[in-house]
């Protein structure tokens, strides 16, 4: 049955209130990204904090996302929706009930793989009349811990330059892409969504990624008012490498080189540390030809700093693990000499 994924509270509601007051009192933390890097990420970050904004990409053109942009106008919401079900309370169920797709019938041809979370996004914001309210909105319907923001209030068309010199355009064919040399957005100057500067300007914690480096961080960094907020923040701002390479984009990359083209779109400067993964013992998933991202980046006291932990999950050498990432930039946080008192953090 369709309720039966949503178990009854059992927890004493003086346990539930302490829990509730003890996230709330957790630190400001941003991450920035899109794709399941930054849903992985949240399922940890909830666990130690409420005051979290998810900025998302909205230059995804494939999928769902992307016919619904085509036909409705409305800015891609696949990203959007993932991070929402992870910040979920009832994250289990309410992942399940956003990731529903709609099966192919002769009566309903117009739902057809559609997400069920893409359609009440899309809902809600035709609703409100304004792609950013309607996301406010459904933020506020579903009950997540913190904010999911877009980057910007308006679908954003990647573009790329290829090393042989030829440029392609669109998230979903760059991303399959080899020896890309840089990216770039169109429009160029596109505003970003206010909650998502603020937020970035007062956070604790800032942290770039998991996720697709030239199709699900970059479009984000590159919209010129998340880049400005990122330069006058004071928070801790950490580059969360991916611990494993990405077949077209990244493939065959190593660390240093990861750094490198943050530095090529001049973002690199952005970043206080970069956490990159050192535990080699994970089980590698059969047949996948992607491989570890080999550390390559000498341990220097200049910026970026390099940390390095355990943040694979054990049973797949290809994602991260969410406890142990939070765990690792939870101890970053508490590890810097912060300029200002920065909220303690709090174990839920």
């Amino acid at each position: 049955m369709l309720l039966e994924p949503f178990p009854a509270r059992r927890e004493p509601l003086v346990e539930l209130v302490y829990q509730k007051r003890s996230l709330a009192r957790g630190p400001r933390i941003v991450a920035i990204g899109g794709g399941t890097g930054q849903s992985t990420l949240l399922r940890g970050l909830k666990e130690v904090s409420s005051n979290i904004t998810a900025v998302v990409t909205v230059a995804d053109d494939g999928g769902s996302s992307g016919k619904l942009r085509q036909e409705l106008g409305v800015p891609p919401v696949g990203d959007i929706r993932n991070c929402i079900a992870a910040l979920a309370d009832a994250e289990p169920a309410m992942t399940s009930l956003m990731q529903y797709r709609f099966p192919a019938t002769e009566s309903e041809p117009g739902v057809a793989g559609h997400a069920l979370g893409n359609l009440l996004i899309a809902a809600m914001a035709d609703i409100t009349g304004d792609f950013e309210e309607g996301v406010r909105q459904s933020n506020r319907v579903l009950a997540v811990r913190g904010e999911v923001v877009p980057a910007a209030g308006e679908a954003l068309n990647l573009n790329a330059e290829l090393a042989d010199g030829s440029v392609l355009e669109g998230q979903s064919r760059i991303g399959k892409s080899r020896g890309i040399r840089r990216v770039w957005l169109s429009p160029a100057r596109v505003e970003a969504n206010r909650e998502a500067v603020e937020a970035i300007r007062s956070a604790d914690l800032i942290v770039l990624g998991p996720g697709s480096l030239y199709t699900s961080l970059l479009p984000s960094l590159l919209v010129p008012g998340i880049r400005s907020a990122l330069e006058s923040a004071h928070g801790l701002r950490v580059y969360v490498s991916n611990v494993a390479t990405q077949l077209g984009e990244t493939e065959g990359y190593t660390l240093s080189e990861h750094v490198a083209a943050l530095n090529v779109h001049d973002v690199g400067h952005l970043i206080d540390v970069v956490l990159a993964n050192d535990d080699t013992s994970a089980r590698v998933p059969e047949g996948y030809p992607a491989e570890p991202v080999r550390i390559d980046l000498p341990r220097t006291d200049a910026a970026p700093k390099l940390e390095l932990a355990g943040v694979v999950d054990p049973d797949n050498a290809h994602r991260h693990d969410p406890r142990r990432l939070t765990q690792a930039l939870v101890r970053l946080l508490d590890e810097r000499p912060a300029a200002r008192p920065v909220a303690p953090v709090r174990s839920a």
